[in-house]
């Protein structure tokens, strides 16, 4: 017997709210009265098991999920197999007549402009989103940017790949996903500059508000391609905190403050690590670096330690 407590209907006879579902008998009882509310159950899920994900895809016959990364959003139909519905294998006949509907079928979903754009768009999302790693929600987001452009006449006379390329890094930095604009144009065909210009016009167009990035979350990355120790990290993001409470982030650029701060870690813990190689993994410049450590110097002139570090840590 399966029960749980429903929040969407009320006892008849007492108004209580905290209803009891019985699936095994098909019946929602009030937990305060006993009183029967429902009798009939209808389960919405499907009446065959699986426990596999082959024997469930084999076995659905809803179709592919709604999602804006397709370009006809998941709602079209597909011819695919060589069997009937009894498993029976189609004659040669049969086949070169089905391959010629499937064939009539493809071309008539990309009849219109828009609707030969988005297919174009949809592969090349599906590329780039692969090669940066990018997680489903982010990629849902891009798609819809990339929609909204689309249906504001945005694309006309400019590149498709370009303006994917900007939905993608748009998408991620409102998902405070660290995915830098050098690592999404080499991925992409186009350069940087085009890729750029591009999402400033989205930006603009479409009323993009980015959040404003933390810099403690590049700590952990920076760190990583840089191999220092684990109290280095640490102590870069105590100095990271201490300055945020002192107001000495505003404004400023998030990966240079993580650089600057692991840099600063880096020579309290005695590892030895040169301005030119720790602005190369933070993916900014030296002179950004040297401003921010001199930034982080001047908020912060006093060393922080190991052990305040780990009072900072605690104390957060």
């Amino acid at each position: 017997m399966t029960t749980y407590y429903l929040d969407v209907k009320s006892c008849s006879r007492c108004g209580s709210r905290n209803l009891i579902r019985d699936t095994k008998v098909g019946e929602e009882v009030c937990s305060e009265c006993g009183l029967v509310v429902t009798e009939e159950i209808v389960n919405p899920g499907p009446e065959w098991r699986a426990f596999s994900m082959e024997e469930r895809t084999t076995r659905a016959r809803t179709g592919t999920a709604a999602s804006y990364t397709y370009y006809d959003m998941g709602m079209s139909t597909n011819f695919i197999g060589n069997r009937d519905g009894r498993g029976k294998q189609l004659d040669h006949k049969t086949m070169n007549k089905m391959r010629m509907l499937r064939l009539y079928d493809n071309r008539s979903k990309v009849e219109d402009t828009w609707g030969r754009n988005l297919k174009i768009a949809m592969v090349e999302l599906e590329r780039l989103s692969s090669g940066l790693h990018i997680p489903d929600p982010v990629k849902e987001q891009a798609a819809l940017i990339y929609r909204r452009a689309l249906k504001r006449d945005l694309i006309r006379g400019r590149s498709i790949e370009a303006f994917v390329a900007a939905s993608i890094y748009a998408a991620c930095r409102m998902r405070r996903l660290p995915r830098l604009l050098r690592t999404v144009s080499k991925q992409s065909t186009r350069e940087q500059k085009e890729i750029s210009r591009t999402y400033r016009l989205l930006v603009r167009e479409l009323g993009l508000r980015m959040p404003i990035d933390d810099p403690i979350k590049y700590v952990s990355g920076i760190a990583s391609k840089l191999e220092v120790k684990p109290q280095t990290e640490f102590i870069a993001v105590s100095i990271l905190r201490r300055a945020a409470e002192r107001q000495g982030l505003t404004g400023k650029d998030p990966r240079g403050m993580a650089a600057a701060s692991i840099y600063m870690a880096c020579r309290e813990v005695g590892e030895r690590r040169i301005q030119k190689e720790v602005a190369r993994a933070a993916g900014t410049s030296e002179v950004t670096l040297r401003n921010r450590l001199r930034g982080l110097e001047e908020i912060l002139p006093e060393q922080v330690s190991w052990d305040e570090a780990a009072a900072i840590t605690v104390r957060d």
